[in-house]
């Protein structure tokens, strides 16, 4: 099944170019979403473009969150390319290249929405502390309990969906802009009914470059989990 790994980017010129590279032999399609990054990003991203066939860019005016960069993304691949499954990816190497295939493989076998897991049996986390870990399970418990779902690592980003879970999806109707992005898309996933499955991956803190984690995407998160259990379809 052909498919295509979505990379938004927002100074990530340490990162972009090893990761493109590293995903060259992996049999998928690159789109850098890059939100005018003052690095060089962009400039980056159109040189890989030129250079390997497997590459495009989408260019945005400014940057407004992960979330507005993965929608940018999935509509321009709705609309411009007969892609069959649609991958979510950071660009830091927090996500492993290497676990790509086996995401793909997972909706292959019947599942609609394949989601890289640190909280299932043989995931985990590396190079974290002890507040960010923390964080990251009490915010996946905290939503999981309040949406009443029994996906355990609703804050995930490395993500692989078949292209009929995005055609069904309101995409206009998401309204995350950070990492509660990941925790609406699955949910309304779910509420659709259709397959979620965990496939258990190792997260690694990023080396390079600089986290866009920030007070105000975890506020948002906590805020939107009850109103998505009330409003999403």
């Amino acid at each position: 099944m052909k498919a295509t790994v979505c990379l938004p980017t927002y100074n990530e010129r340490e990162n972009l170019e090893k990761m493109v590279r590293a995903l060259a032999d992996k049999g998928v399609q690159v789109l850098i979403v890059d939100d005018n990054s003052p690095d060089g990003t962009g400039e980056i991203a159109d040189r890989l473009a030129v250079e390997l066939g497997f590459v495009s860019v989408l260019h945005r005016e400014r940057k407004e969150g992960i979330g507005r960069a993965y929608i940018a993304a999935f509509e321009h691949l709705l609309a411009t390319t007969d892609t069959e499954l649609i991958l979510e990816m950071d660009c830091d190497f927090s996500h492993d290249p290497r676990d790509v295939a086996r995401l793909v493989e997972s909706c292959e076998q019947g599942a609609d929405l394949a989601l890289g897991s640190r909280y299932v049996p043989g995931g985990g986390t590396r190079n974290w502390g002890l507040v960010r870990r923390i964080i990251s399970r009490g915010g996946s418990f905290y939503a999981r309990v309040i949406l009443g779902v029994k996906v355990r690592d609703l804050t995930g980003g490395f993500k692989c969906f078949r292209r009929h879970v995005l055609e069904a999806l309101d995409l206009h109707a998401i309204e995350s802009k950070g990492y509660a992005f990941q925790i609406e898309t699955t949910y309304r996933a779910l509420k659709r009914g259709f397959r979620v499955v965990e496939v258990p991956i190792v997260f690694a803190d990023r080396t390079e470059g600089t986290s866009k984690m920030s007070r105000s995407i975890v506020l948002e998160a906590m805020l939107k989990v009850p109103l998505l259990r009330l409003g999403a379809r």
